[in-house]
């Protein structure tokens, strides 16, 4: 491999903070024996345990996944369309731009939509390249006239730049981008906005490992929601946030949180069907299934979350971008168990469905390393995908 690793980038940051191995892994809480194979390559870092050695080294995530992968956004001409984005994030609160002509409010809404569609279906480079100018429109029209759906679609557009940013490893700008929809939400009184926006802000928690605070953002999300009026729109976004609840949970290894959740997210499931589209979310029973394998994998419950994912058949309106995360995750969880050759044939599927999102994905990276080092390295097939990935 010539590209750095998330065992090597811990090992660098390790000799930086002057620790040792056993210091490092009496800090994070991770065994001195499970630190070394990480080290040396021998063995992927699981989300929760790549969170807690970065907690002790007091760096983010993303300095030990390598994160923005620049080599692969340059090759994708993506690199480009962050600062503009930057830009636009950022003159929220300048009021109207008096060189700005915004289109109807109809126009507005309609484009927010499409490229919420994009993102779904994974085509960042076209959201990167239109949100900018959208965003810039629309914040003018808000200032302008005030009216409540412009507000809401500027807080779609927000969102939307919180996913790309996420997306692409820029996590500052995912922050910001997800203020931007708070603040948008709290203009346009929509406890549903408002509620989406807690709930990805305790995401952020997950992937910082603070499980115990994003908890308790959970929480505030829920109540949030409860203010709404019944509906599609209130019953998937409170399903959403028990899933996410759910995932914080099985990463703090409380079961007995995880099952609750778990539960009551297949209740509303069952009374809602699949909702493939609501305000950026995808819930029904089939997303239900999808954190359920990915919370007991989590738990280290491999064999359980294979057996139930190979249950599970997405329908055809599912997003495709979060069809290619759950195969990644399937995949992860395979190569643990020692079946490189089904691990491989499930980033091959999370590939052809969202080939963007899937090239820059931390899981995906370390999984094909896994596959590699597992001994398949002379496989053409594998080399050119851990090429096209930039592992090698």
């Amino acid at each position: 491999m010539t590209t750095p690793t998330e065992g090597d980038r811990i090992a660098q940051t390790r000799k930086l903070r002057h620790l040792t191995q056993q210091g490092l892994a009496r800090a994070s809480g991770v065994s001195v024996s499970h630190l070394a194979q990480i080290e040396q390559g021998r063995r992927p870092a699981s989300p929760t345990v790549l969170a807690a050695l970065a907690r002790a080294l007091s760096v983010p995530v993303a300095d030990l996944t390598g994160q923005p992968y620049l080599q692969e956004l340059r090759r994708d001409h993506l690199d480009g369309l962050i600062q503009p984005l930057r830009e636009a994030l950022d003159i929220y609160d300048l009021g109207a731009d008096p060189d700005v002509a915004p289109r109807p409010v109809q126009a507005l809404e309609a484009h927010a939509d499409r490229l919420c569609r994009l993102v779904r279906a994974s085509d960042l480079r076209t959201v990167s390249a239109e949100l900018p100018a959208a965003i810039v429109e629309t914040t003018t029209a808000a200032h302008t006239g005030g009216e409540r759906r412009v507000w809401q679609a500027l807080a779609s557009l927000y969102r939307s730049a919180y996913d790309v940013a996420s997306k692409l490893g820029f996590y500052d700008l995912a922050s910001i981008a997800l203020d931007r929809t708070g603040w948008a939400a709290e203009r346009a009184s929509d406890a549903h906005l408002a509620a989406v926006r807690q709930y990805n802000r305790a995401l952020t928690y997950l992937r910082a490992g603070d499980y115990r605070t994003g908890m308790r953002i959970a929480d505030i999300a829920r109540r949030t929601v409860a203010q709404a009026d019944p509906g599609p729109s209130r019953d998937a976004v409170t399903g959403q946030v028990h899933l996410a609840s759910a995932v914080l949970a099985a990463r703090a290894q409380d079961r007995d949180t995880v099952a609750g959740h778990i539960a009551e997210a297949d209740r509303i499931a069952a009374s809602t069907g699949e909702i493939p589209q609501e305000l950026w979310l995808s819930f029904g029973p089939t997303n239900v299934a999808v954190h359920h394998v990915s919370v007991l994998i989590d738990q280290t419950r491999y064999a359980e979350a294979l057996d139930l994912a190979r249950g599970i058949h997405a329908p055809a309106e599912w997003p495709a971008s979060r069809a290619a995360h759950h195969h990644a995750e399937v995949a992860r969880a395979q190569l643990w168990m020692g079946t490189t050759d089904s691990a491989f044939r499930r980033l091959l599927l999370a590939r052809h469905l969202a080939p963007q999102q899937t090239r820059l994905s931390p899981v995906v990276r370390e999984t094909i390393v896994g596959v590699v080092r597992a001994g398949r390295a002379g496989n053409e097939d594998v080399a050119s995908y851990a090429k096209w990935v930039g592992v090698v």
